[in-house]
């Protein structure tokens, strides 16, 4: 790479329409960054340098090969990698389309024993893949062919809570970590360190170049358990460095990952876009403000919306925020937000649409089991019970069975966008955070025209105790879930509006999943990294 010290972290694609697309790169020095001969001002976050690239008038379906500069100097591609390219979107596409997806992504530690014990990154195997097939390739159309037409990733990007050995011995050294937060992440420096070492494997860096990246939250971002209760939240609120760290956390997404969600239309409208770009020193007193009023918001039922929606030609992409758009109230617990919902049923309604695709962090269809005891923990927390709060946070008892109206209210929605005259083929609810992958069916009590899953990739790079795939085994068994919704009708849960059966896995280990899209047929790929730094392939389930 040429004056490789004036690129710290990217360049990322973000959001690709039909004629224009987002690149995004964190830099040494301000300046002006230039894509494609479009250019756009760096703005500055404590210290820190980025540049949001709107690139326009391209042609809908085509490829260009890009650079970065820098002031006028290439700061990108990288010596020894494939080119990256841009391949906008088109109206209708006969061709395939691969929507690849994960989440827990734990990044690398220095630290030989905790490396054995993690594993191979899944997101990596699958990048180094792509740079070996691309070896040699010189065409855009040949080249393009090959790239996923883009990587949902699903949370837990980041590990504010979980530091590396390496990461907490810089710690040490900028700070100290006897008082505070200790060796998690405390304000917005360090969180800019944690995105540098989690994005800056050379492999993954390019991938990430060269395929539209989507993202949204999840607990390990902010910190395990975020926003699970009100109780929870009450309990930070006692501690002195917490409001520190809850703001910098929701700047640094705003910068590292929510910005570039956006597609150029809303990014023109976008208030705070505007304030942060209008700065001409530190625009982190305009983000720390935002962030507060965020974080504020939660538990009303009124909030800052982070959701938002990708179309991918006739497949839409709906991300949903499932953590900070949340209502705790004991009197109404809710996942997200009436004006979230209600823009979600907006967007599942859309006509001509072949497949729609909910990204939620955390999954809807658990296994049955385990989605009756959320239930039930969740009516002996709210209605005081402390050891079904303690219980609730020891264990993760936090997914949509546990703000069971909201669990309800999708399967409606869900139902009805399945069942309505314009349905499309499938609609498939993507998730992560539970450490295992699987595939779920849903039926419903009416008929539906459209085929409803559940698909689960979780982690790419983490790992679970030895016994909980016991536990997520023995989940899914008629027998277990037979005995849980008896205790659950004593319990006073009602009966759930959807049946669902798992139809591959529980599958374990780091991996990746790519939902493979042609016309109205569709099935996913499930993979799995191994030792040798390989993907070697778990199933692949047809769709429909």
């Amino acid at each position: 790479m040429t004056d490789s010290t004036a690129l710290v972290l990217g360049p990322l694609l973000r959001h690709v329409g039909t004629t224009t697309a987002t690149v995004w790169v964190e830099v040494d020095h301000p300046g002006t960054v230039e894509v494609l001969g479009h250019a756009a001002p760096t703005f500055t976050v404590c210290g820190e340098h980025y540049a949001l690239v709107v690139v326009r008038d391209l042609e809908p379906g085509s490829v260009h090969a890009y650079e970065v500069h820098l002031d006028g100097v290439k700061v990108w591609p990288a010596d020894g990698l494939p080119p990256s390219r841009i391949r906008t979107r088109s109206d209708r596409t006969e061709r395939t389309q691969r929507v690849v997806f994960g989440s827990c992504r734990y990044p690398p530690t220095g630290d030989p024993e905790l490396e054995a014990t993690l594993g191979v990154d899944g997101l990596d195997a699958y990048a180094a893949r792509l740079v070996r097939r691309l070896e040699g390739v010189t065409d855009d159309e040949t080249a393009a062919a090959e790239l996923p037409d883009a990587i949902c990733l699903l949370g837990d990007q980041v590990y504010a809570d979980e530091t590396t050995p390496r990461t907490q011995e810089w710690i040490r050294a900028r700070r100290g970590d006897e008082e505070g937060a200790g060796t998690e992440i405390a304000d917005y420096p360090e969180y800019a360190h944690l995105y540098a070492e989690t994005w800056r494997d050379p492999e993954v860096r390019w991938l990430l170049s060269t395929a539209p990246v989507a993202m949204i939250f999840d607990d390990h971002d902010i910190r395990d358990d975020w926003n699970t209760s009100q109780a929870w939240r009450e309990e930070m609120a006692q501690l002195d460095w917490w409001p520190t760290r809850v703001r910098a956390g929701l700047a640094s997404y705003w910068v590292y990952q929510h910005l570039g969600n956006l597609d150029p239309e809303t990014l023109e409208s976008d208030d705070l876009y505007r304030k942060v770009l209008a700065c001409e020193g530190d625009a982190y007193p305009v983000l720390e403000e935002f962030a507060a009023r965020a974080d504020a918001a939660v538990g009303r039922p009124e909030g800052i919306r982070w959701s938002y929606r990708w179309d991918l030609g006739t497949t839409r992409l709906l991300m949903v925020d499932s953590r900070c758009g949340r209502v705790l109230n004991d009197d109404e617990r809710l996942m997200i937000n009436d004006e979230t919902f209600a823009w979600l049923e907006t967007e599942t309604a859309a006509p001509d649409l072949d497949h729609v695709l909910i990204g939620s962090s955390i999954p809807w269809l658990m296994p049955p089991a385990i989605s009756q005891v959320q239930s039930m923990n969740e009516r002996s927390a709210t209605a005081g019970s402390r050891a079904a709060e303690w219980l609730r946070q020891a264990v993760d008892l936090e997914h949509w069975p546990a703000f069971r109206a909201s669990f309800d209210r999708l399967a409606r929605l869900v139902e009805r966008a399945a069942a309505s005259s314009a349905a499309p083929a499938t609609v498939c609810v993507l998730s992560g955070d539970v450490h295992h992958c699987y595939a779920a069916r849903a039926t419903f009590p009416t008929p539906v025209r459209s085929h409803v899953y559940q698909l689960t990739c979780s982690p790419v790079r983490n790992a679970v105790p030895w016994f909980m795939e016991y536990v997520f085994a023995a989940g899914w068994t008629r027998r277990a879930t037979r005995i849980a919704r008896r205790l659950g009708r004593r319990w006073g849960v009602p009966p759930e509006p959807a049946e669902w059966d798992a139809i591959g896995g529980p599958y374990f280990g780091n991996a990746i999943a790519t939902l493979e899209l042609t016309g109205r047929t569709a099935r996913v790929r499930f993979e799995r990294s191994t030792r040798e730094g390989d993907l070697e392939a778990i199933s692949v389930l047809p769709l429909t």
